[in-house]
Formats: structure tokens, C-alpha cells, sequence
């Protein structure tokens, strides 16, 4: 028997994402990156700066999925309460971790910083916690249990992210192909979903846009079965084609690859 592949969820925090003024950059990032280990990402939540908020979702994701990753919060600013909310979460305390007292001191001094009381909130780490390297800033980012807590800045994300991904229990990885249908959801929808029928080892989804030439369509297949997609995808293409033959739509073409 297979077994089911890791899942993941992601929370994002923070009010500024909530308000719209600071636009996300880090879900898609961190949803390219778990594909490519083989981790189904399942959920995505964003809740404001709130302890309660953030501890009800925590628990939630946590006893949900395989992997948790959380993304904001953990500055030196009266509203980065990220930390104090995981303990709680997790029922246990929270301090100045020795390691990250030391690595923020260091570079403090090298830069010509005070290494102040605000700047030291970054050093408070969980109790249990174990930490992960911020290459960029320094300040470190920490897991408990199964919950990962990165920084929300898209770069420190991102450096974070590149080293915790090569320790998760992955599996397959999912493959992704697609085209782009020069016509709307309707002209296709009730062929294409006879093809996802044929196929239930393949998800395929349809998502329309718009273009200077009218609607169009992304028509995406992903599976973890390779030649169950090749074969899915060529039935796609043989639609494709014959409702452009047909004057139906005003053409196809190959999706860009990512």
C-alpha cells in the first residue's frame, strides 16, 4: 500500500496583508517549493495580528496537516507577537534563546547597532523550539512540533524556506502540464469534463482570463502519474484542436512553463 503523501497548510500574519497594504509575495513561493518535494499544500489562512486568532489557527493546522508553515510576525515591533502566540499555542513558554542572543549581539556590533530591548524580541524562541537560519538578517526564524515560523520579508522567506524544505518527509512529486484555449469556459466545459472522468488519477482544472483578443482559458493538468497525464493532456490537445477545427474557438497554444 502507497502511503498518502505529506500535507501542509500555510498562515500568513498579519494585518497589513488583511488591509491590502502590503501585497503577498511568499504563498506562491512556498506552494512551488512543496510541489517540487512531493507535499500536497491543502490550506491557506491569513489572520491578523492577533494572539487569539493566531493560537486558534495554529492548533487548528497543526492537528490537520503534516506541515505548518507560518510567514510574519516575528520582528522587534510591539505588534510582532508571532512568538508569544506559538507558545500558547503549543502550552509552553518562551525566552531568550541562548544562540540567538548570541548570533543577533554579533551582528549588531559588526554593523554598528545598538543591540537594544526591541532589537532582542527577535531572540525569544518558543521553549522546545529549534532554530532556522536567517542568512539574510541574521534574526532566526524557529520550528515547534511540526510548525514552521519564517519571517514575512519575501527574501528572508525565501532563505528560510531553502533550508527547511531538503528535511521534509516528501514523496512524489506532482507533474503539471497545460495549454491555453482561445475561447471561454463554455465551449469546453462539458468535454473536458468527460476527459476528467476517463482520468481520475489526474486533476484537471479550467481558469479563465481575459486577453486583448476576448476570453480565454487555462486549461492545467496535474497528477502525480506521468504517463497518466501525458495521455490526459493529449486528449486535452485533441479538443483543443478540433473545436479550432470546428471555428468554435479562435485557436490553442502550449501554456508557459513556469
Amino acid at each position: 500500500m502507497t502511503a498518502k503523501p505529506a500535507t501542509a497548510a500555510v498562515l500568513i500574519i498579519g494585518n497589513e496583508i488583511l488591509s491590502g497594504r502590503t501585497k503577498d509575495k511568499n504563498l506562491g513561493t512556498i506552494a512551488d517549493a512543496l510541489a517540487a518535494r512531493g507535499i500536497d499544500l491543502m490550506e491557506a489562512r491569513c489572520v491578523p495580528d492577533s494572539e487569539d486568532e493566531i493560537v486558534a489557527a495554529v492548533q487548528a493546522l497543526a492537528a490537520r496537516y503534516s506541515y505548518v508553515f507560518s510567514t510574519g510576525g516575528i520582528g522587534p515591533t510591539h505588534d510582532d507577537i508571532t512568538a508569544d502566540a506559538m507558545a500558547r499555542a503549543f502550552n509552553t513558554g518562551i525566552s531568550h534563546h541562548p544562540e540567538a542572543v548570541r548570533l543577533l549581539m554579533d551582528f549588531f556590533r559588526s554593523i554598528g547597532r545598538e543591540p537594544n530591548e526591541a532589537r532582542l524580541r527577535m531572540a525569544r524562541i518558543p521553549e522546545g523550539a529549534s532554530l532556522i537560519a536567517n542568512p539574510v538578517s541574521v534574526a532566526p526564524g524557529f520550528r515547534i512540533e511540526n510548525v514552521f515560523v519564517m519571517a514575512g520579508v519575501p527574501r528572508i522567506m525565501q532563505a528560510m524556506l531553502e533550508q527547511i524544505v531538503p528535511t521534509l518527509q516528501g514523496g512524489v512529486p506532482v507533474f503539471t502540464d497545460g495549454i491555453v484555449l482561445e475561447g471561454g469556459e463554455g465551449d469546453v466545459a462539458t468535454a473536458l469534463a468527460a476527459i476528467q472522468r476517463s482520468y481520475p488519477a489526474v486533476s484537471i482544472g479550467s481558469y479563465p482570463f481575459e486577453q486583448p483578443a476576448g476570453f480565454a482559458t487555462h486549461l492545467v493538468a496535474r497528477s502525480r502519474d506521468g504517463a497518466a497525464l501525458n495521455q490526459a493532456m493529449a486528449d486535452v490537445k485533441a479538443l483543443a484542436q478540433s473545436l479550432s477545427d470546428a471555428g468554435k474557438v479562435r485557436g490553442w497554444r502550449p501554456a508557459e512553463k513556469n
